[in-house]
């Protein structure tokens, strides 16, 4: 495994296709302020600072996650945050262009 599949930067889009096919729930680890001046319709927003308060919330969810940010930087720790409690997760980066990909 690469560096940046570590990272979560590896090859998402087909992944990205499995994950929504399979009714993955999109999580936006900006803030709060962030969120509310544009976000993926349907993203919960669940800033990074407290994601690892939020982990059993998202894995009562049963589903696959998406992580997203501004550019792919904080969702890549939170996606190693989330893999790290056995989350089926993968960085979907920026929120911009993933929305352009669903």
């Amino acid at each position: 495994m690469g560096l940046l599949n570590m990272l979560g930067f590896g090859a998402k889009s087909d992944n990205l296709k499995d994950f929504i096919a399979r009714g993955a729930v999109i999580i936006d680890v900006r803030t709060h302020e962030e969120f509310a001046s544009g976000h993926i319709q349907g993203a919960k927003n669940i800033p990074l600072q407290v994601i690892s308060g939020k982990v059993n919330e998202i894995i009562k969810l049963n589903k696959p996650v998406v992580v997203c940010c501004q550019s792919g930087m904080r969702s890549a720790q939170a996606a190693s945050i989330l893999k790290a409690q056995g989350i089926e997760v993968i960085n979907g980066g920026g929120w911009a262009s993933l929305n352009q990909k669903l």
